[in-house]
C-alpha cells in the first residue's frame, strides 16, 4: 500500500499528489499540535467539515483516510509499519513553518525506508518558476501577472484508484482539539459545496465583477476563499473554469473575468513572497531606515476589535468578521489601512486577529494583505497614500446598505448623516443613534501623525 498524507488538500479531484502514484494509496490526516496553536476556531470547525467530505469520498470508492492525532512522523511511520505501506507521498505547503515539518518528517521516514514523495499541487506554478530575466522571485504584482497569465497551465488531475482499507477512528470535535465552538456561522467545507459556489459564480457574477467587486453590498465575490485555503477544490480546477468563461465571454465582460482570474495569480504571487522570505510572518519586508514608531493604544485596538471605533464602515467590516468568521476584501482594505494608519497600531495585531478570526486565513495572502495596507510590504501602498474611512464607506456603500447590515444602530440613519458622522455634533450624533460611538479618533490629525512616523522611519525629517 502508498499513503497519501493530506494536509491544505481536502480532496480526491484535482489532487496531484494523489493522482500521479503508481499504486493506489489510501489517505492519512494529522491533527499536529504545532500547526494547531497557530490555527484560529472557524478554521478548524470549517476544516472538520472538509474532513468529513473528504473521508465520505474515500469511503464512497471502497478505501479510507485514517485519522490521527499527534507527531506526523511518527504517526505515518506507524501506519507504514502496520499496512505495510513503502511509500508517502503529500503535496508541498510554502509556509516555513510547513517546509521545516515536511524535512523532518521526510528524513524519519527516509531513515526506516519509507520513501517520501513531495508534489507541486497548491497553486498553478511553484516558487521558482516565474522569474524575473535575472532569475530572481519577483516583488512587483503586475511584472508576475503579465508572465503568469500567459503561462500554460496544467490540467486538472483526475480522482485516481484507491487503495481498498477501513479505519475506525472517529473525527475528533471542536472540543476534543481544545476549541470552542465560533460564534460566527462557519460555511460548509466540501468539494460539492466548492464547485456549486465556482459554477454559480461563473455564471452570473463574474462577468460584472470588475464594476462590483469593491461594493460589499453587492456580494459579488465568489467566496471561494476558504475553499481554496484548505484544497475542497484544486487550482487548476477553477482555473480551468475561470478561462472557459473567458473564452465565451464578450469583450466587457471578458474583462470583469480577467480582473477574477489576476485575484487567482495576486494569491500565488504572495505566496511565492512568503517562500522566499518566510520572515515576513512576523517581519516588515521592506526596509526602513529607522523602526516605525507604532503607538500600540490597546484601548484603541481593543475598539478596533469590537467594531466601536465611530467609523461605520470599519466597524460594519469588524462587525462581520465576527457574525461571519468573512471579511468582504475592500472592507479588509479599510480596516487595515485605519488601524495602522489612524489608529498607528502595529499591522501585526491586526494580523493575529485576523488568523484568530478568518475561516479563510492564509498566511501568504494575508500577511501580504496587511504589509500592502501598512506599507511596508512588496509592491505596498506608498506610506503617503492614507484611505480615508469616511470617503471609502461613501464610495462603497453609498446607501450605507452594509453598513445598516452589521451596525443595527444605525438602521434607522440616514446614509448622509451616516457618512457624515465624523463631522458631526455631540449633540446631533447623540440625535441620530445615541448607541452608536462618537470617532474615538480624528481622520485629519492622524493623517499627518502617521505621515510624520513614516517619515521618520524613513529618515526624512531631522
Amino acid at each position: 500500500m502508498r499513503l497519501h498524507w493530506h494536509r491544505r488538500d481536502l480532496r480526491v479531484a484535482d489532487n496531484r499528489g494523489l493522482s500521479e502514484l503508481s499504486e493506489p494509496p489510501a489517505g492519512v490526516f494529522v491533527f499536529d499540535e504545532n500547526v494547531l496553536e497557530h490555527a484560529g476556531a472557524p478554521r478548524v470547525a470549517f476544516m472538520l467539515d472538509a474532513l468529513a467530505s473528504l473521508r465520505a469520498a474515500y469511503r464512497e470508492r471502497g478505501s479510507d483516510i485514517f485519522i490521527r492525532h499527534g507527531d506526523p512522523a511518527e504517526v505515518l511511520l506507524d501506519i507504514a509499519d502496520e499496512y505495510d505501506a513503502e511509500l508517502v507521498s503529500w503535496n508541498r505547503d510554502y509556509s516555513g513553518l510547513a517546509q521545516r515539518r515536511d524535512e523532518l518528517v521526510a528524513e524519519e521516514l527516509k531513515e526506516w525506508d519509507v520513501l517520501p514523495q513531495q508534489f507541486h499541487d497548491a497553486i498553478c506554478h511553484e516558487p521558482g518558476a516565474i522569474t524575473t530575466n535575472q532569475g530572481d522571485p519577483y516583488s512587483v504584482y503586475t511584472y508576475f501577472w503579465k508572465k503568469w497569465r500567459d503561462r500554460e497551465k496544467d490540467d486538472p488531475y483526475e480522482v485516481p484508484e484507491l487503495a481498498e482499507a477501513s479505519d475506525d477512528e472517529p473525527i475528533p470535535t471542536l472540543s476534543d482539539l481544545g476549541f470552542e465552538v465560533p460564534d460566527a456561522s462557519i460555511p460548509e467545507g466540501s468539494t460539492e459545496v466548492a464547485r456549486g459556489l465556482l459554477e454559480e459564480f461563473l455564471a452570473t457574477d463574474v462577468f460584472r465583477y470588475d464594476d462590483a467587486r469593491d461594493y460589499p453590498a453587492e456580494e459579488a465575490t465568489s467566496r471561494l476563499s476558504p475553499h481554496l485555503k484548505f484544497g475542497t477544490i484544486g487550482i487548476r480546477e477553477v482555473d480551468a473554469a475561470v478561462r472557459e468563461a473567458l473564452a465565451g465571454a464578450d469583450d466587457e465582460a471578458a474583462d470583469s473575468v480577467a480582473e477574477f482570474r489576476s485575484q487567482l495569480a495576486w494569491r500565488e504571487f504572495y505566496t511565492h513572497v512568503l517562500y522566499f522570505n518566510p520572515s515576513v510572518v512576523t517581519e516588515n519586508y521592506k526596509e526602513y531606515d529607522a523602526e516605525i514608531e507604532w503607538e500600540d493604544d490597546e484601548n484603541l485596538l481593543a475598539a478596533w476589535k469590537a467594531g466601536k471605533t465611530g467609523y461605520p464602515i470599519v466597524d460594519a467590516g469588524m462587525r462581520q468578521l465576527r457574525e461571519e468568521a468573512y471579511m468582504h476584501n475592500r472592507v479588509r482594505m479599510i480596516v487595515a489601512s485605519f488601524l495602522t494608519k489612524d489608529l498607528l497600531v502595529d499591522w501585526r495585531h491586526g494580523y493575529d486577529h485576523f488568523r484568530a478570526q478568518l475561516v479563510d486565513h492564509d498566511t501568504a495572502n494575508d500577511n501580504g494583505g496587511w504589509q500592502w495596507a501598512a506599507s511596508t510590504g512588496t509592491d505596498a501602498q506608498p506610506y503617503f497614500r492614507i484611505f480615508n474611512p469616511m470617503t471609502q464607506g461613501e464610495r462603497y456603500d453609498p446607501d450605507a446598505t452594509y453598513i445598516k447590515e452589521y451596525v443595527p444602530e444605525l438602521r434607522d440613519v440616514a446614509p448622509g448623516t451616516i457618512h457624515s458622522w465624523h463631522e458631526l455634533s455631540a449633540a446631533e450624533r447623540d440625535a441620530a443613534a445615541p448607541d452608536y460611538p462618537a470617532p474615538v479618533v480624528y481622520h485629519s490629525q492622524r493623517r499627518e501623525e502617521a505621515l510624520a512616523m513614516f517619515e521618520r522611519a524613513r529618515g526624512d525629517t531631522e
